[in-house]
């Protein structure tokens, strides 16, 4: 499973999102992993947060227009009534929106950002959306997620089957959640935090020569610990390990770490 030739589009410097947006966006997030059919959660703040729908609507996006743009996207998940999964997710989520003068808009907790929460919400939903609801549905959302890019999200998914995991596939999964762990620090650029989880990484993933199998099957990880591996070894020469911003952005330049499905 793969992403194409193109980087994706949070394969850049992050901000460190505040932790009422971090929660916000985790809460959903582990609802459609643990349950496929939550990923309908996802649907709400894409919609709400939509940079040009709040410029057009200021005072609150009229709730049949709410309900128009978020159907396209419930049909996808098989959800043919936006109106009673509206209805669900304000009952259960009320964090998600507040009533405006002339309809509903980010509640004030996450509407700051609210481009960016769209934006990340948008992409995970994306990912999730084109797996089937399965007993590979777990790894295969990490995989997607990774090669979205979203590597926070790849963590929450890869760290479910690691709790259940034991002996060699507990080893390879914790491997590839601090190779994810590293590119999360890359995109806060904190370069310490980085190495040293990569180090670790490599270390665990090379029993497996590039290939983890798995009961759901196997992940081919093989370049992406090339391009770890190449990223350490530019930061060992060029930095020696500290702090280097000119360097950090050569990192973003070289070629993007994907996993392939097996």
């Amino acid at each position: 499973m793969s992403c194409g030739d193109s980087k994706p589009i949070f394969f850049q410097r992050q901000p460190v999102l505040p932790l009422l947006v971090q929660r916000f966006l985790r809460v959903r997030l582990e609802a459609a992993l643990h349950d496929p059919n939550e990923r309908a959660l996802l649907v709400w703040p894409t919609v709400l947060g939509a940079p040009k729908l709040r410029q057009e609507h200021p005072g609150g996006l009229p709730e049949h227009l709410l309900f128009a743009h978020a159907a396209k996207m419930l049909h996808a998940l098989g959800d043919e009534d936006p109106e009673a999964a509206w209805g669900d997710v304000i009952a259960r989520l009320p964090d998600t929106a507040e009533k405006g003068p002339t309809g509903w808009k980010p509640h004030p907790d996450w509407g700051q950002l609210g481009p960016l929460v769209s934006l990340r919400s948008g992409l995970a939903l994306t990912a999730l959306t084109e797996l089937s609801p399965d007993e590979r549905y777990g790894l295969l959302a990490g995989l997607t997620l990774f090669n979205s890019a979203l590597f926070h999200e790849t963590h929450d998914a890869l760290e479910m089957l690691w709790k259940d995991a034991a002996g060699e596939l507990r080893q390879g999964l914790q491997g590839l959640i601090l190779m994810t762990a590293g590119y999360h620090h890359m995109q806060l650029h904190n370069l310490k935090g980085m190495m040293a989880v990569w180090d670790e990484s490599i270390a665990r993933l090379a029993p497996f020569n590039g290939l983890l199998d798995t009961p759901w099957g196997g992940v081919d990880h093989r370049n992406a610990v090339q391009f770890t591996e190449e990223r350490m070894a530019y930061l060992e020469n060029e930095t020696g390990g500290e702090d280097d911003l000119e360097a950090m952005d050569i990192l973003w330049a070289m070629p993007v770490p994907r996993w392939e499905i097996s």
